[in-house]
Protein backbone atom coordinates (compact mmCIF):
# COMPACT_ATOMS: atom_id res chain seq x y z
CA UNK A 1 0.00 0.00 0.00
CA UNK A 2 1.41 3.37 -0.98
CA UNK A 3 1.80 6.20 1.57
CA UNK A 4 -0.67 8.37 -0.38
CA UNK A 5 -3.38 5.71 -0.05
CA UNK A 6 -2.81 5.25 3.68
CA UNK A 7 -3.43 8.95 4.34
CA UNK A 8 -7.04 8.49 3.23
CA UNK A 9 -7.72 5.69 5.70
CA UNK A 10 -9.12 5.96 9.21
CA UNK A 11 -6.80 3.95 11.42
CA UNK A 12 -7.15 2.74 15.01
CA UNK A 13 -4.66 1.20 17.43
CA UNK A 14 -6.44 -1.08 19.91
CA UNK A 15 -4.52 -1.57 23.16
CA UNK A 16 -5.95 -4.34 25.38
CA UNK A 17 -4.72 -3.86 28.94
CA UNK A 18 -5.28 -5.61 32.25
CA UNK A 19 -3.52 -4.17 35.30
CA UNK A 20 -0.90 -2.44 33.15
CA UNK A 21 -0.72 0.88 35.02
CA UNK A 22 3.07 0.70 34.98
CA UNK A 23 3.33 0.37 31.20
CA UNK A 24 0.19 1.49 29.36
CA UNK A 25 1.11 5.19 29.39
CA UNK A 26 4.43 4.43 27.71
CA UNK A 27 2.69 2.25 25.11
CA UNK A 28 0.30 5.09 24.22
CA UNK A 29 3.20 7.56 23.93
CA UNK A 30 5.17 5.16 21.71
CA UNK A 31 2.21 4.66 19.37
CA UNK A 32 1.71 8.40 19.09
CA UNK A 33 5.40 8.92 18.34
CA UNK A 34 5.76 6.19 15.72
CA UNK A 35 2.24 6.15 14.25
CA UNK A 36 0.69 9.62 14.78
CA UNK A 37 -1.93 8.92 12.09
CA UNK A 38 -3.53 6.23 14.29
CA UNK A 39 -6.20 7.01 16.86
CA UNK A 40 -5.61 5.11 20.10
CA UNK A 41 -8.21 3.12 22.04
CA UNK A 42 -7.22 1.43 25.30
CA UNK A 43 -9.56 -1.36 26.37
CA UNK A 44 -9.19 -1.56 30.14
CA UNK A 45 -10.26 -5.14 30.74
CA UNK A 46 -11.53 -4.95 34.30
CA UNK A 47 -8.27 -3.74 35.81
CA UNK A 48 -8.09 -3.29 39.58
CA UNK A 49 -5.30 -0.71 39.32
CA UNK A 50 -5.12 2.71 37.63
CA UNK A 51 -4.65 1.48 34.05
CA UNK A 52 -7.56 3.56 32.73
CA UNK A 53 -6.34 6.74 34.45
CA UNK A 54 -2.83 6.39 33.01
CA UNK A 55 -4.24 5.78 29.52
CA UNK A 56 -6.52 8.82 29.66
CA UNK A 57 -3.69 10.95 31.03
CA UNK A 58 -1.81 10.28 27.78
CA UNK A 59 -4.83 11.26 25.66
CA UNK A 60 -6.08 7.81 24.67
CA UNK A 61 -9.75 6.96 24.37
CA UNK A 62 -10.71 4.32 26.94
CA UNK A 63 -13.33 1.59 27.17
CA UNK A 64 -13.50 0.09 30.67
CA UNK A 65 -14.96 -3.36 31.22
CA UNK A 66 -16.65 -3.83 34.61
CA UNK A 67 -14.81 -7.15 35.00
CA UNK A 68 -12.09 -9.10 33.23
CA UNK A 69 -13.14 -10.79 29.98
CA UNK A 70 -9.71 -11.86 28.77
CA UNK A 71 -7.75 -10.79 25.71
CA UNK A 72 -10.40 -12.07 23.29
CA UNK A 73 -13.21 -10.11 24.90
CA UNK A 74 -11.06 -7.00 25.11
CA UNK A 75 -10.16 -7.18 21.43
CA UNK A 76 -13.74 -7.77 20.35
CA UNK A 77 -14.75 -4.62 22.21
CA UNK A 78 -12.08 -2.80 20.23
CA UNK A 79 -13.28 -4.22 16.92
CA UNK A 80 -16.88 -3.29 17.72
CA UNK A 81 -15.71 0.26 18.43
CA UNK A 82 -13.72 0.33 15.17
CA UNK A 83 -16.74 -0.85 13.20
CA UNK A 84 -19.12 1.59 14.87
CA UNK A 85 -16.85 4.57 14.18
CA UNK A 86 -15.99 3.75 10.61
CA UNK A 87 -12.33 2.75 10.84
CA UNK A 88 -10.70 1.13 7.82
CA UNK A 89 -7.70 -0.34 9.67
CA UNK A 90 -7.23 -1.70 13.19
CA UNK A 91 -3.97 -2.83 14.77
CA UNK A 92 -3.52 -4.64 18.08
CA UNK A 93 -0.72 -3.35 20.30
CA UNK A 94 -0.65 -5.10 23.67
CA UNK A 95 -0.55 -2.94 26.78
CA UNK A 96 2.41 -4.79 28.33
CA UNK A 97 5.01 -3.06 26.14
CA UNK A 98 6.06 -6.17 24.23
CA UNK A 99 5.02 -4.91 20.79
CA UNK A 100 7.08 -2.20 19.10
CA UNK A 101 4.92 0.52 17.49
CA UNK A 102 7.87 1.35 15.21
CA UNK A 103 6.73 -1.61 13.08
CA UNK A 104 3.13 -0.44 12.65
CA UNK A 105 3.72 1.16 9.26
CA UNK A 106 5.50 -1.97 8.01
CA UNK A 107 2.35 -3.92 8.80
CA UNK A 108 0.26 -1.25 7.10
CA UNK A 109 2.35 -1.41 3.93
CA UNK A 110 1.46 -5.10 3.52
CA UNK A 111 -2.26 -4.68 4.26
CA UNK A 112 -4.93 -4.88 1.59
CA UNK A 113 -7.42 -2.07 1.13
CA UNK A 114 -8.08 -2.29 -2.59
CA UNK A 115 -5.39 -4.48 -4.13
CA UNK A 116 -4.05 -8.00 -3.72
CA UNK A 117 -2.32 -7.68 -0.36
CA UNK A 118 -3.41 -9.38 2.86
CA UNK A 119 -6.60 -8.83 4.88
CA UNK A 120 -4.61 -9.42 8.07
CA UNK A 121 -0.89 -8.85 8.57
CA UNK A 122 0.77 -10.49 11.57
CA UNK A 123 4.07 -9.45 13.06
CA UNK A 124 6.22 -12.59 13.30
CA UNK A 125 9.12 -12.97 15.74
CA UNK A 126 10.33 -16.10 14.02
CA UNK A 127 11.13 -14.85 10.52
CA UNK A 128 14.31 -13.37 11.97
CA UNK A 129 15.73 -12.30 15.32
CA UNK A 130 12.86 -12.22 17.88
CA UNK A 131 14.57 -9.37 19.73
CA UNK A 132 14.55 -11.14 23.11
CA UNK A 133 15.07 -14.63 24.47
CA UNK A 134 11.84 -16.52 23.96
CA UNK A 135 11.39 -19.25 26.62
CA UNK A 136 11.94 -22.76 25.30
CA UNK A 137 8.45 -23.91 26.25
CA UNK A 138 6.88 -21.09 24.26
CA UNK A 139 9.11 -21.80 21.28
CA UNK A 140 8.08 -25.45 21.25
CA UNK A 141 4.40 -24.64 21.63
CA UNK A 142 4.56 -21.98 18.94
CA UNK A 143 6.31 -24.42 16.57
CA UNK A 144 3.60 -27.04 17.06
CA UNK A 145 0.83 -24.52 16.45
CA UNK A 146 2.71 -23.22 13.40
CA UNK A 147 2.96 -26.70 11.88
CA UNK A 148 -0.74 -27.39 12.46
CA UNK A 149 -1.93 -24.04 11.10
CA UNK A 150 0.41 -24.19 8.12
CA UNK A 151 -1.12 -27.55 7.21
CA UNK A 152 -4.69 -26.27 7.63
CA UNK A 153 -4.26 -22.94 5.82
CA UNK A 154 -1.78 -24.27 3.24
CA UNK A 155 0.47 -21.29 3.71
CA UNK A 156 3.50 -20.79 5.90
CA UNK A 157 2.61 -19.54 9.39
CA UNK A 158 5.62 -19.00 11.65
CA UNK A 159 4.21 -17.11 14.66
CA UNK A 160 0.55 -18.01 15.25
CA UNK A 161 0.61 -16.79 18.86
CA UNK A 162 1.71 -13.25 17.99
CA UNK A 163 -0.83 -10.66 19.10
CA UNK A 164 0.84 -7.90 17.08
CA UNK A 165 -1.49 -7.92 14.08
CA UNK A 166 -3.35 -5.53 11.80
CA UNK A 167 -6.55 -6.05 9.83
CA UNK A 168 -8.53 -4.14 7.24
CA UNK A 169 -12.25 -3.34 7.12
CA UNK A 170 -13.16 -6.89 6.14
CA UNK A 171 -11.38 -8.24 9.21
CA UNK A 172 -12.96 -5.59 11.44
CA UNK A 173 -16.43 -6.57 10.24
CA UNK A 174 -15.72 -10.25 10.86
CA UNK A 175 -14.17 -9.85 14.31
CA UNK A 176 -16.80 -7.38 15.52
CA UNK A 177 -19.36 -10.14 15.08
CA UNK A 178 -17.34 -13.16 16.14
CA UNK A 179 -13.96 -13.25 17.88
CA UNK A 180 -12.54 -16.19 19.82
CA UNK A 181 -12.18 -15.50 23.54
CA UNK A 182 -10.22 -18.45 24.90
CA UNK A 183 -7.20 -18.66 22.53
CA UNK A 184 -7.78 -15.74 20.18
CA UNK A 185 -4.46 -15.44 18.38
CA UNK A 186 -4.47 -19.00 17.04
CA UNK A 187 -8.21 -19.37 16.50
CA UNK A 188 -8.53 -16.01 14.74
CA UNK A 189 -6.24 -17.30 11.98
CA UNK A 190 -8.58 -20.25 11.52
CA UNK A 191 -11.52 -17.85 11.28
CA UNK A 192 -9.80 -15.81 8.61
CA UNK A 193 -8.98 -18.92 6.62
CA UNK A 194 -12.58 -20.20 6.91
CA UNK A 195 -13.86 -16.89 5.48
CA UNK A 196 -11.21 -16.88 2.74
CA UNK A 197 -9.52 -13.77 4.05
CA UNK A 198 -5.83 -13.54 3.25
CA UNK A 199 -3.10 -13.68 5.89
CA UNK A 200 0.45 -12.36 5.59
CA UNK A 201 3.40 -12.18 7.97
CA UNK A 202 6.17 -9.62 8.24
CA UNK A 203 9.18 -9.93 10.49
CA UNK A 204 9.19 -7.85 13.66
CA UNK A 205 11.31 -7.93 16.78
CA UNK A 206 9.65 -7.57 20.16
CA UNK A 207 10.54 -6.61 23.69
CA UNK A 208 10.44 -8.88 26.69
CA UNK A 209 7.30 -8.24 28.70
CA UNK A 210 7.73 -4.80 30.24
CA UNK A 211 5.49 -4.99 33.31
CA UNK A 212 3.44 -7.50 35.23
CA UNK A 213 3.51 -11.12 34.18
CA UNK A 214 1.96 -13.39 31.59
CA UNK A 215 -1.24 -15.23 32.45
CA UNK A 216 0.39 -18.40 31.09
CA UNK A 217 3.31 -19.40 33.30
CA UNK A 218 5.74 -22.21 32.55
CA UNK A 219 4.04 -24.99 34.61
CA UNK A 220 0.80 -24.41 32.73
CA UNK A 221 2.30 -24.11 29.25
CA UNK A 222 1.86 -27.82 28.39
CA UNK A 223 -1.75 -27.74 29.59
CA UNK A 224 -2.33 -24.57 27.57
CA UNK A 225 -0.84 -26.19 24.46
CA UNK A 226 -3.14 -29.20 24.70
CA UNK A 227 -6.20 -27.00 25.18
CA UNK A 228 -5.29 -24.85 22.17
CA UNK A 229 -4.82 -27.92 19.98
CA UNK A 230 -8.26 -29.13 21.09
CA UNK A 231 -9.71 -25.69 20.35
CA UNK A 232 -8.16 -25.79 16.86
CA UNK A 233 -9.77 -29.16 16.20
CA UNK A 234 -13.18 -28.00 17.42
CA UNK A 235 -12.80 -24.75 15.52
CA UNK A 236 -12.58 -26.63 12.23
CA UNK A 237 -16.18 -27.75 12.67
CA UNK A 238 -17.84 -24.79 14.37
CA UNK A 239 -20.43 -22.70 12.60
CA UNK A 240 -19.10 -19.37 11.35
CA UNK A 241 -21.37 -16.30 11.34
CA UNK A 242 -21.10 -13.89 8.45
CA UNK A 243 -19.23 -10.61 8.95
CA UNK A 244 -21.16 -7.56 10.16
CA UNK A 245 -22.20 -5.42 7.22
CA UNK A 246 -24.04 -2.70 9.12
CA UNK A 247 -22.57 0.10 11.22
CA UNK A 248 -22.21 -1.99 14.34
CA UNK A 249 -24.25 0.51 16.36
CA UNK A 250 -26.70 -2.10 17.68
CA UNK A 251 -23.88 -4.39 18.74
CA UNK A 252 -22.12 -1.56 20.58
CA UNK A 253 -25.26 -0.43 22.40
CA UNK A 254 -26.27 -3.97 23.31
CA UNK A 255 -22.88 -4.58 24.89
CA UNK A 256 -22.63 -1.18 26.57
CA UNK A 257 -19.30 -0.64 24.84
CA UNK A 258 -19.14 3.11 24.46
CA UNK A 259 -16.48 5.49 25.72
CA UNK A 260 -17.44 8.45 27.84
CA UNK A 261 -19.24 11.44 26.36
CA UNK A 262 -16.17 13.67 26.15
CA UNK A 263 -14.26 11.04 24.19
CA UNK A 264 -17.12 10.55 21.72
CA UNK A 265 -17.42 14.30 21.20
CA UNK A 266 -13.69 14.60 20.59
CA UNK A 267 -13.79 11.77 18.09
CA UNK A 268 -16.76 13.24 16.25
CA UNK A 269 -15.25 16.72 16.11
CA UNK A 270 -11.92 15.39 14.84
CA UNK A 271 -13.58 13.30 12.12
CA UNK A 272 -10.51 13.04 9.89
CA UNK A 273 -8.95 9.91 11.37
CA UNK A 274 -5.89 11.83 12.57
CA UNK A 275 -3.79 10.78 15.52
CA UNK A 276 -5.14 10.96 19.02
Amino acid sequence: MTPDKTKELRKLAIVPAYNEAGMVGRVVRDIRRHAPDFDILVVDDGSTDTTALHARAQGAMVISHPFNLGIGGAMQSGYKFALRHGYDVAVQVDGDGQHKPAYIHELLAALQTEGDEADMVCGSRFRGDPGYKVPLGRRIGNLIFAIVLTAITRQRITDPTSGFRMTNRRGIELFARDYPHDYPEVEALLMLNAHRLRIHEVHVSMNARGFGRSSIDYPRSAYYMLKVLLAIFIGLFRRRPTPVEATGEKEMLASGLTPNTEELQALTQRGDGGGT
